[in-house]
């Protein structure tokens, strides 16, 4: 499912996703040989914020990726949370050949959840699965960890590109899913409340399509004057509750 704009233009989904886990993991590779079909087998740690916007076809509907690399600020502990804003998927990365950083998982999970949605859709990703003689980490020990975290597991390689694609796809796959069913009950409530259906689509609208940090501060106008983002939000919800509010006083 895809929104129609005033114009009547059918809008594409843009999701973004986010990379994340300790340096050197490979999650630079990933995005590279996912977005690229490349790989750097000499790359160094990320310098500025690096991210590949990638089409999908997900049942039938172009859907767009939007992936963010961390741009090496992990070494520092320095990820902000501009990083994770407007975020609705992740990848979360270790290395299976280095055991620090799978027990380093649980620290990334509880800063994605502090500066993002509790509901962001994550795999958890086993990278470096080539080197099967070098491994310190069991498959067995990683998916019991996704499974008592409500994750999504897979190991990946992204040398021989094994399931790189399959681990990206996995994440937008569930998350256009959960759109789409929000966007069915949203359809059934339209039958019994027109006033809720509006709010209901403009949260799912803002949650998906607005939520792009580079537009945080654009400006927009709102009754001849400009307002942010943010101004331009809550009038559009004061104007629904004050729709609900006559239309409750019309029929008393």
């Amino acid at each position: 499912m895809a929104f129609s704009g005033e114009d009547g233009q059918t809008e594409d989904y843009l999701f973004k996703i986010v990379l994340i886990g300790d340096s050197a993991v490979g999650k630079s590779n990933l995005l590279a040989r996912f977005a690229r079909d490349e790989f750097y087998p000499n790359s160094k740690s990320t310098i500025g914020v690096e991210f590949q916007t990638q089409k999908m076809d997900i049942n039938g509907k172009e859907v767009k990726a939007q992936i963010w690399d961390t741009a090496g600020q992990e070494r520092f502990r320095a990820v902000t949370s501009a990083y994770y804003r407007g975020a609705v998927g992740a990848l979360l990365v270790y290395d299976i050949s280095r055991r620090q950083t799978f027990d380093s998982v649980g620290r990334w999970l509880n800063e994605l959840h502090t500066h993002s949605d509790m509901n962001v859709v994550t795999i958890l990703v086993g990278n470096k699965s080539d080197l099967k003689d070098a491994r310190e980490v069991t498959v067995a020990e990683a998916k019991a960890l996704a499974e008592a975290q409500g994750l999504f597991f897979m190991e990946t390689s992204a040398l021989d590109s094994s399931n790189v694609i399959s681990a990206f796809r996995t994440v937008v796959e569930e998350i256009h899913r959960i759109l789409s069913r929000k966007v069915m009950a949203s359809q059934e409530l339209k039958k019994q409340d027109p006033i809720s259906i509006v709010s209901a689509q403009y949260h799912v609208r803002l949650r998906i399509l607005m939520r792009d940090p580079y537009l945080e501060e654009r400006v927009f106008c709102v009754r001849g004057y400009e307002a942010t983002r943010g101004r331009k939000c809550s009038y559009f919800i004061r104007s629904v509750e004050e729709a609900r509010l006559e239309d409750g006083c019309n029929s008393l």
